[in-house]
């Protein structure tokens, strides 16, 4: 935090003229602060204490120049901040505790995470168990087929002795191999129904 200014030639020069009138009744302790701070090396420095009491003399007194003037090319001194050392001790247990944070993080972002699962390729037990659920699925519709088909022709055949017409044969058929064909659907529904684990 500023707590002076570092003036510039104008302040020099305008104080030098206060100092040289021998009938200024100057207060003898401004005196002395003025006469140390044009004393010192650059950058010259003047703290805001001594600036306020010459601000109040030069009100007081009249002079024909003010403050203002006089800090004219000046700017703020301001002083670096010094940071203070870190605790090792502190550092260390900071650091281990962020360790701990990022740990637990990890550890809940991935709890659902099955490692198996990351390998695309997969293993020979994995392809063996989508075999054998392919072979299941291409089993059930060629026994879906079979049936619908040999519905069709017991049908056909079976209805030789109650129709002599080719179409009403065809008709008979048809229409027993689609009874045959929706039941075998019922079933088939609620046999994946099951393995899927719904009612």
């Amino acid at each position: 935090m500023a707590s002076s200014f570092v003036v510039g030639d104008s302040f020099r020069n305008k104080v030098a003229e206060l100092l040289e009138k021998t009938d200024s009744c100057l207060p003898q302790r401004l005196r002395e602060e003025l006469e140390e701070t044009l004393g010192k090396t650059e950058p010259t420095t003047l703290s805001f204490s001594t600036a306020r009491t010459l601000k109040k003399y030069l009100q007081d007194n009249g002079h024909p120049f003010y403050l203002h003037e006089v800090l004219e090319e000046s700017s703020l001194h301001l002083p670096e901040v010094v940071k203070p050392p870190r605790n090792p001790v502190l550092v260390a247990r900071l650091e281990r505790i962020k360790a701990k944070l990022a740990n637990e993080e990890y550890n809940r972002i991935t709890r659902n995470v099955n490692t198996q699962e990351i390998n695309r390729n997969g293993s020979l037990a994995d392809f063996g168990r989508e075999m054998r659920s392919v072979k299941a699925v291409v089993a059930t519709i060629f026994n879906f087929l079979v049936t619908v088909v040999a519905a069709f022709a017991c049908s056909y055949m079976g209805s030789q002795y109650l129709f002599t017409d080719t179409s009403a044969r065809v008709l008979a058929a048809v229409i027993a191999a689609s009874v045959v064909g929706l039941a075998e659907l019922y079933v088939l529904v609620r046999t994946m129904e099951g393995e899927l684990g719904e009612p």
